[in-house]
């Protein structure tokens, strides 16, 4: 129970919806007691009714007894219909409070975990499985919803009904309501060991859910991978296993969830006999009434559902316990990205230096980067290159703040980094990933998509960052133009049309700092000239980083590196690396060769 006391905050910020619905509560049951107390009445009179009218057989008397009789019993029975519907309407204020109180919860939630998610560092999201991440944002937040709605709704009537009932029945009787009493410790012992079998088995169950999500979640998203290599029956294979394990969990807390009916079943059947025999001896003694003993009867069968839903009710809450534990673990991770205060200008020129950086990934213990030192000027570009693996996107992980440095300092405009808002240095920054993502929406909602809303109807500008990237005339060249939706990550467009449609994306913010990550891979030589060709007239008084294993991408740039070993091993320019014919030269002749070979 303690990991819903995370919840406790919400029910402060709904209190009159749950204040309400207790009012509610408290007006529906006692209008339930008085059909019950109406029924003793009308038997007691009844019983008196026809004795009176067995005393006046063949009188004048017995005819005015019969119709006062049927007054009597006419207004009893007006009582108990009244009575009903008047519960009934309050029953219904009682979910309109407590339910929707529920819902705007679960509204709540799901937004704060959605708004967790978005500040979570780029590790966490490799640590764990979109699938995982999706199943409790919706799954165990559904979980928890029941447990503020139906399950504390039930509590608050059973508590509130116990102690109306037992009142009115203890004022009737004592020693009764003590003997009908009796099993109820006994079936709140039968409830606790259940529900601990109840929270072990949920906890696996919900689980083994995210791992079908996740399952489910990856065969979507590769589903062409798996077309491609025929692999449609491994993956139904693989997916109805996960399948089965879920059934197989899932009966197993079935099983023990149906202990309850039939415990609390016997338990209420053992409190109504309890109440005809001793009552039935007691009204033989002349203690109480016919009508006493209709009375309690229906009181005991006024407590059956309150009772039956102990166990549905506690489920609830232990199912709700294990969601919350499961949501709380994510909510409890807290990004190892401290935020800074000072605003960088995104119209003025921007110069980047690496001192002693290093890296090493956390979910991984992957070395990246090794003392790495280097200096980008103001209005200039620099060119980063080294082979698969040398640490060259992670330089750009790091201006990005997607991750900060182990050891060492970044600095912007001779200004450590992390003293920098994150939200304005991502302003100024224009980022094209190696591995491109497109949303599933149309071109121009993508290339859009870093603008303030105040600037998505910037037509012209579209087609300006378009035609940087070389993307104009294919957009021309669609049906519906910039309105042509693209699918799930762009599976609509060729590689090389969503590397340009990325480019696009980062060139319309106008950064003051352009990370182009090995972006023109997809890319043939012409289109890539040409590209490169518009980004050198783009980029005026901007600072550019080209990273790519690709000389030809890099080989313009103002200076250039090389990351070899994860450490920078050349510096210089162009003509400069040829001349020392080092890792740069082998790099280069290496490429010119493979261009030019033939395979036969």
């Amino acid at each position: 129970m303690r990991s819903l006391q995370h919840l406790n905050k919400y029910f402060l910020k709904y209190k009159f919806h749950l204040l309400g619905g207790l009012v509610f509560i408290i007006l529906s049951n006692l209008f339930a007691i008085y059909p019950a107390q109406v029924t003793r009445y009308t038997i007691d009179y009844l019983r008196e009714a026809l004795w009176l009218t067995n005393q006046t057989t063949g009188t004048h008397l017995r005819t005015g007894i019969l119709e006062r009789f049927f007054e009597v019993f006419f207004i009893f029975f007006i009582v108990i219909i009244a009575s009903t519907l008047i519960k009934g309407i309050f029953m219904f204020f009682m979910r309109q409070t407590i339910i929707v109180m529920s819902r705007h919860i679960e509204y709540d939630l799901k937004n704060e975990i959605y708004h967790h998610y978005q500040v979570l560092p780029i590790s966490f999201y490799k640590k764990n499985r979109t699938g995982d991440l999706m199943a409790r944002i919706s799954e165990d937040v559904s979980q928890v919803r029941m447990y503020i709605g139906p399950a504390i709704m039930y509590t608050m009537n059973l508590v509130v009904l116990f102690i109306m009932v037992i009142g009115v029945m203890w004022n009737v009787n004592a020693q009764l309501t003590m003997l009908v009493l009796i099993p109820l410790p006994f079936l709140s012992i039968g409830i606790y060991f259940i529900s601990n079998l109840i929270n072990q088995k949920s906890n696996k169950v919900q689980s083994q859910l995210s791992e079908l999500s996740s399952t489910a979640q990856s065969s979507f998203a590769g589903i062409r991978v798996i077309k491609s290599f025929n692999r449609e029956n491994e993956s139904i294979k693989h997916f109805v296993n996960d399948s089965l394990n879920f059934k197989s969990l899932s009966l197993k807390l079935m099983r023990v969830e149906t202990l309850f009916a039939p415990v609390i079943t016997l338990l209420i059947g053992a409190s109504t006999i309890i109440t005809i025999y001793i009552g039935g001896n007691q009204y033989i003694n002349g203690v109480i009434t016919l009508g006493n003993i209709a009375e309690f009867v229906i009181y005991v069968n006024m407590l059956t559902w309150p009772v039956t839903s102990i166990g549905w009710v506690s489920s609830l809450i232990q199912k709700a316990a294990v969601s919350q534990q499961r949501i709380n673990e994510f909510l409890t991770t807290k990004s190892q990205l401290s935020d800074g205060q000072l605003l960088l200008n995104n119209h003025e020129p921007v110069s980047i230096r690496f001192v002693n950086v290093s890296f090493t990934y956390p979910e991984s213990g992957i070395k990246a980067l090794d003392r790495v030192n280097f200096y980008v000027p103001p209005s200039t570009s620099i060119g980063i290159t080294g082979r698969t693996g040398s640490g060259k996107t992670t330089i750009a992980l790091l201006i990005a703040r997607l991750y900060d440095a182990d050891e060492g300092h970044i600095l912007i405009n001779e200004v450590n980094i992390k003293k920098y808002s994150i939200k304005s240095l991502r302003d100024a920054i224009g980022y094209v990933p190696q591995d491109v993502f497109l949303f599933s929406d149309t071109i121009y909602n993508n290339i859009v998509f870093g603008l303030n809303p105040d600037q998505k109807h910037l037509a012209q500008q579209v087609d300006e960052a378009a035609a940087a990237a070389d993307l104009l005339d294919n957009i021309k060249g669609f049906k519906e133009g910039y309105q042509t939706v693209i699918g799930e990550r762009g599976i609509t467009l060729s590689g090389g049309q969503k590397q340009r449609l990325s480019i696009a994306r980062a060139l319309i913010k106008n950064p003051a700092i352009l990370l182009l990550d090995d972006c023109l891979s997809a890319i043939d030589t012409s289109t890539e000239i040409r590209i490169l060709n518009q980004l050198k007239k783009k980029l005026v008084g901007k600072t550019a980083i080209y990273i790519s294993h690709r000389i030809s991408t890099v080989q313009h740039a103002n200076q250039l590196i090389v990351i070899a070993n994860h450490q920078l091993k050349e510096q210089g320019t162009h003509d400069q690396l040829m001349l020392a014919k080092g890792e740069y030269y082998e790099q280069y002749m290496t490429q010119q060769t493979n261009t030019q070979s033939t395979i036969l």
